[in-house]
């Protein structure tokens, strides 16, 4: 069965540091396999919106304009680990926030990848 764990939610105030791991199991041979890691935020009354992505086998990773500069994600895929690191937070970047995993990162701004995990709660006070 595959599976994405999140770790690392929480709650920060305006301007804190939060970092955020995802550990990828469960493919085997008869899964459908999976070339790009990515991570998505949803807060209330909102849509999904990934806000990292980026090649299994690494290069160029994509962020959208409201988290660049500020977020920056990693990955160890001889561990199957991915992982989100966001400074400089902001109110604005409440939401959950979930791993995922996807076949390719052509769409990667698209909320609808193959693979999510059950999601992490950050919080961002004022």
């Amino acid at each position: 069965q595959v599976q994405l764990a999140e770790s690392g939610g929480g709650s920060v105030q305006a301007g804190g540091s939060l970092s955020l791991s995802c550990a990828i199991s469960g493919f085997t041979d008869n899964t459908d396999g999976y070339n790009c890691v990515g991570w998505f935020r949803q807060a209330p009354g909102k849509e999904r919106e990934s806000v990292a992505a980026q090649s299994t086998g690494g290069g160029y990773i994509y962020y959208p304009e409201s988290v660049k500069g500020r977020f920056t994600m990693t990955q160890n895929k001889a561990e199957k680990a991915v992982y989100l690191e966001m400074n400089s937070l902001k109110p604005e970047d409440t939401a959950m926030y979930y791993c995922a995993a996807d076949q390719a990162c052509d769409h990667w701004h698209v909320p609808s990848w193959g693979y999510y995990g059950q999601g992490t709660q950050v919080t961002v006070s004022s």
